[in-house]
């Protein structure tokens, strides 16, 4: 391991664990309203907003109630970006007179930014006005990141409380985490990063002059306008050149701030966190990839804060950061190693190799192999579609590590709130099955383990699977599923499988060499973002409730510590293998036999 990895990652590293004590008990503090001095600022703006919804802050809700309201608050915000999406061509701040979204994408786009999944099958510079990518999906991301942290809290106060019939009030949750949280952070970063050069304007976009000039004929008029002829009846031509560029413009930073913070990852370009104006400096590059693990990262200290027992957060935090290093090892490893079919021009396959460098295929230059596969293991492991390099040149392991990191669920930090109220939920099948082992009854965090808490437990890890497989098989059964596959075997299905694993796991991410923006993949990667997200909310509500419902169990000579090495490797060991036994199947079809391909073994 060279000293720039250890460099980078480390650094990486020691800023995130520096950040996850403060950033916990921050939001431990404004989930609870523990926050004298916010309050006296923000206090007439919280009241105003619960007196326009009509809401009493001192009612709480039982978990049926809250989900409910966690559905209704999601699907008016469906509607709102899928209408603003329609009516952009009549509506202010469109200064490329962009036309209307197509329905088909439109209601994609609605559910993807909802869902906090945030995946593109447009070109946002070519597609979206400035209104709609701030009065629609910035919102979202804000709203939708604001859900999955609300989710989290209402289940650790299931751990907490005892005999209880409620599990918090949704409306107050939402707007103490956007108020107190996102928006002043947000705002923070943003001018951060204008600072360092990302745009943030309302400009119409700019013709530029170019350092090189593009030559071509243009045919000489007359005075009248009519084209000249030689002596022959030749059309006479003139030499013409252009030196200009369109560049495109827009409120990015104030999109790039929240698109990071809330793990959402929808981007106002095309090329995402590659392109120079979301992510022009190594500085921001670094704070970005910070961005995205210090909610998740923090929210594992508020856990073990809020249950008393710091010890279970960090618990929680060791096995994420475990399996993280492994993969992000394993993505740098191979981007290193380069692709051995690449050798010279005319040289046989023990001469010098092309990529001898490594993988530099879809980069950019000015973060090189480590800094571009850290941010790909990143993403990945949390449910933010936000990319520096293009995932579809990645070689067939380095793809791999990031495809696995979704399918467990994106659970090695994951998103905001989503990342831990799933793995809490191995942690309750982890202590289930050592319970088994040992012939007692299972507990965790002082409350016992029943069998319908397990069988919720059960609907969660199996509803994704069932997407994924499922869409990935109708795919590539169907003419219009074939018919967006730019890469013929092993990697073309590797395409769909990750489509189907982004968009059910919420992650936003593409190996974008699949044509995904047609009605059939709009349709069903929304139908797989919807039910992959509140197919998993709605049974952790009502695990939620349950606990709440429960009384706290002491713990005894028969109770098994949750905090130390024994359950980290017990909750890695359940993570992994639920994951190996669900995908291997799939993955041995696509990056496995690519993989092989690549070596040589046929």
């Amino acid at each position: 391991m060279t000293s720039n990895i250890l460099i980078q990652v480390g650094l990486y590293l020691l800023a995130v664990l520096l950040l996850t004590k403060p950033v916990g008990i921050y939001l431990a503090r404004v989930m609870s309203g523990d926050t004298p001095l916010l309050n006296k600022i923000g206090g007439p703006v919280e009241r105003l907003v619960y007196r326009l919804g009509g809401v009493d802050p001192h009612e709480e809700m039982d978990w049926k109630h809250y989900a409910l309201a966690v559905l209704l608050f999601s699907f008016l915000g469906v509607l709102a970006v899928y209408a603003l999406q329609r009516w952009q061509v009549w509506l202010p701040l469109n200064p490329q007179n962009f036309p209307a979204v197509t329905p088909d994408s439109s209601f994609n786009t609605g559910v993807s930014f909802v869902t906090n999944t945030n995946w593109q099958g447009y070109s946002g510079e070519s597609t979206m006005s400035y209104l709609t990518q701030m009065l629609g999906l910035a919102v979202q991301n804000f709203f939708s990141a604001a859900t999955g942290i609300v989710v989290v809290i209402a289940l650790i106060r299931g751990f907490t409380r005892h005999t209880a019939k409620t599990i918090g009030n949704f409306w107050v949750d939402l707007t103490r985490c956007s108020l107190y949280i996102l928006l002043p952070i947000s705002l923070v970063l943003a001018v951060v990063f204008m600072g360092q050069g990302v745009i943030q304007n309302f400009d119409g976009y700019q013709d530029v002059h170019t350092i090189e000039a593009t030559t071509f004929q243009n045919p000489k008029l007359d005075a009248q306008g009519n084209p000249l002829k030689d002596a022959q009846g030749n059309p006479v031509t003139e030499t013409a050149t252009t030196q200009t560029q369109t560049l495109p413009m827009g409120p990015v930073a104030s999109q790039e701030a929240i698109k990071m913070l809330g793990t959402n990852g929808g981007g106002l370009f095309n090329a995402n966190s590659a392109h120079p104006y979301e992510n022009p400096t190594p500085l921001v590059n670094f704070l970005q990839m910070l961005a995205i693990f210090m909610i998740p990262a923090g929210l594992c200290y508020t856990f073990g804060l809020m249950v008393g027992d710091p010890r279970q957060g960090w618990a929680v935090f060791t096995a994420m950061a475990i399996v993280f290093v492994v993969m992000t090892s394993v993505t740098i490893w191979a981007e290193q190693q380069g692709n051995p079919l690449l050798t010279a021009a005319g040289a046989d396959q023990t001469a010098s190799l092309l990529q001898s460098g490594g993988n530099m295929e879809g980069k950019e230059t000015r973060f090189g192999i480590v800094a571009s596969s850290l941010f790909t293991t990143i993403t990945t492991a949390a449910s933010c579609g936000a990319v520096n390099t293009m995932h579809d040149s990645l070689t067939p392991i380095g793809g791999l590590a990031p495809l696995v990191l979704i399918q467990l669920g994106e659970v090695i930090f994951g998103g905001v709130g989503s990342g831990l109220y799933t793995m809490l939920i191995y942690a309750i099948m982890a202590v289930f099955v050592a319970g088994l082992m040992i012939g007692r009854t299972p507990e965790y965090i002082g409350k016992k383990i029943e069998s319908y808490d397990i069988k919720m437990t059960a609907v969660i890890i199996l509803i994704t699977p069932l997407l994924v497989l499922a869409g990935t098989a109708i795919a590539v059964l169907v003419d219009p599923g074939r018919a967006g596959i730019a890469n013929p075997g092993a990697h073309g299905f590797s395409e769909i499988l990750y489509a189907f694993s982004s968009a059910a796991n919420n992650n936003g991410s593409a190996f974008a060499g699949l044509s995904a923006n047609t009605p059939f993949y709009n349709i069903m990667t929304a139908i797989a973002m919807w039910f992959g997200r509140f197919g998993v909310i709605v049974p952790v509500l009502a695990i939620a409730g349950s606990l709440a419902g429960k009384k706290r169990i002491q713990a005894g000579l028969g109770t098994m510590p949750t905090h130390g090495p024994l359950f980290v490797s017990l909750l890695i060991g359940t993570v992994l293998l639920i994951g190996a036994l669900t995908y291997v199947p799939a993955l041995a079809l696509g990056p496995v036999i690519e993989h092989l391909t690549m070596i040589g073994v046929h």
